[in-house]
């Protein structure tokens, strides 16, 4: 028998030929076994058999001691890990192949597009069989995951921003936290042109980094706008509020050289080293996510930092909400164990004792618990009961404070079955204003059109397969 990994490796040599003769990589069966259907799911069944996960690794005490509950859940089926982050198209043409891995770890904002091409099954079944409460999750991952009405995954995680800035630098420029936390545009650009030193087309501190391309959703958010229609159908990217929030992030970068000089610079810093940009004092402010605070604690604990949520124009915290969803392939061979799976390694129980096993080896390192989003709002709420406590140090029980305030106040793009082309239409288009191929308007004027094409393309024959 071939090993998982032997397998995917040749599904993926083939990947070119599979797609030439079925262009979306998809399942064409429509069968009750791809459907979940055909499946007895049953919380005492005991399950046999393997099951093969593609896009997972347990590289931590987080995944590893879930990994490691989930290995007795299932037993006597064996478990084995296909880790690294999941290739798209690997996937696809294993399903195409008919030899999909028996359970797949993608991106939240990737479910709608698996599930319109038939690539990923319905969980309702799963979850009633099961017996997994959806009511735990928190909703605006549980509604990334949610198509059509049916629960094609089940969330974990949850990746939000907060406001991280260079406290020190702020000071000596005579500015606080709520001269960089979003609520007044001019303010940050007036903030950022008072932190940034550089002349020309060298930095040595950027001011303010507007982190784009990937926090569009989150500026547009902030002017009031949506990217997406609440329905998924309609694209909203020539909204004049999202265009306002364009134009001012991008001016941004413009105001200190122009974007490839702040890239540039950038990426030349120690981002997950003891020289970070903070710890080096060459970057006053940005929005990050949360998981970076962890990372600033470990190799900087002594850095001048401050923090606050990203706020919006009317000064409420705000997050656009990421992360990822546990799904079942169409013809996954073990679905059983795999909703098994599914259901350990998202339970309150085991979040609670991956939490502790992070407080303790942070307590043996003699460093503090800086928090743990789940996904799960049950779990989330009994880790910060049991395991958050104040560490002594304000800038870093601030950094936890705000990081569970921006955990309440989420926000996430609609499942659609084009949400993979509509992340690339938008993304496109702020590449094209940062390279200066195409001014903000006319790109997200192009930007609209192709994201409504593959909307209604999509859309149309959705509805086509629900109606047949």
């Amino acid at each position: 028998m071939k090993t998982a990994a032997v397998r995917w490796s040749a599904v993926a040599l083939t990947a070119g030929l599979v797609l030439a003769g079925c262009a979306q990589g998809t399942s064409d069966d429509s069968s009750d076994d791809e459907t979940g259907g055909g499946t007895v799911f049953d919380p005492e069944a005991e399950l046999s058999g393997e099951l093969n996960v593609m896009g997972f690794g347990a590289t931590d005490e987080i995944g590893q001691t879930r990994i490691d509950l989930a290995t007795e859940a299932v037993a006597p089926a064996e478990i084995s890990l296909i880790e690294g982050d999941l290739d798209i198209q690997q996937f696809l043409s294993a399903v195409a192949t008919g030899e999909p891995p028996e359970l797949v770890y993608a991106n939240r904002d990737q479910i709608g597009t698996f599930a319109s091409r038939n690539a990923i099954i319905p969980l309702d079944s799963c979850i009633e069989g099961e017996g997994i409460d959806t009511s735990m999750y928190l909703e605006p991952a549980l509604n990334q995951v949610t198509f059509d009405g049916s629960v094609y995954g089940i969330p974990e995680f949850n990746a939000v921003q907060i406001t991280q800035a260079n406290a020190d630098l702020l000071a000596a420029a005579g500015l606080t936290l709520d001269d960089v936390n979003g609520s007044d545009w001019d303010a940050i650009s007036a903030a950022n042109e008072a932190l940034h030193v550089g002349e020309g087309g060298s930095l040595s501190v950027i001011g303010y980094d507007s982190k784009l391309p990937e926090f569009l959703p989150l500026w547009a958010k902030a002017n009031g706008a949506d990217l997406l229609s609440e329905d998924g159908r309609t694209a909203q990217l020539d909204d004049p509020a999202v265009l306002e929030a364009l134009e001012w992030a991008v001016s941004i970068y413009d105001a200190q050289g122009g974007f490839g000089t702040v890239k540039a610079y950038r990426d030349s810093a120690d981002f997950f080293g003891a020289g970070n940009q903070f710890a080096s004092n060459v970057l006053g402010a940005m929005p990050m996510e949360q998981w970076y605070v962890n990372v600033l604690n470990d190799v900087s604990p002594d850095a001048p930092m401050a923090f606050d949520t990203v706020r919006n124009l009317e000064g409420e915290p705000l997050a656009y909400a990421s992360g990822s969803a546990w799904a079942i392939p169409a013809d996954s061979s073990n679905p059983q164990a795999a909703c098994r799976f599914i259901k350990t390694m998202t339970e309150t129980d085991s979040w609670i004792a991956a939490a502790q096993a992070r407080v303790d080896l942070r307590e043996a390192e003699g460093k503090p618990f800086t928090g743990l989003l789940t996904g799960n709002a049950e779990a989330d709420q009994a880790i910060q009961d049991q395991f958050v406590t104040p560490s002594g140090d304000e800038k870093w029980d601030a950094a936890v404070a705000a990081t569970y305030e921006a955990n309440e106040h989420t926000f996430s793009l609609p499942a659609n079955p084009a949400d993979a082309e509509f992340k690339t239409a938008w993304q496109d288009a702020v590449n094209r204003v940062l390279n200066g191929q195409q001014e903000p308007a006319d790109a997200l004027a192009q930007a609209q059109e192709e994201a409504q094409a593959a909307l209604d393309e999509a859309w149309a024959t959705w509805d086509e397969r629900e109606e047949g």
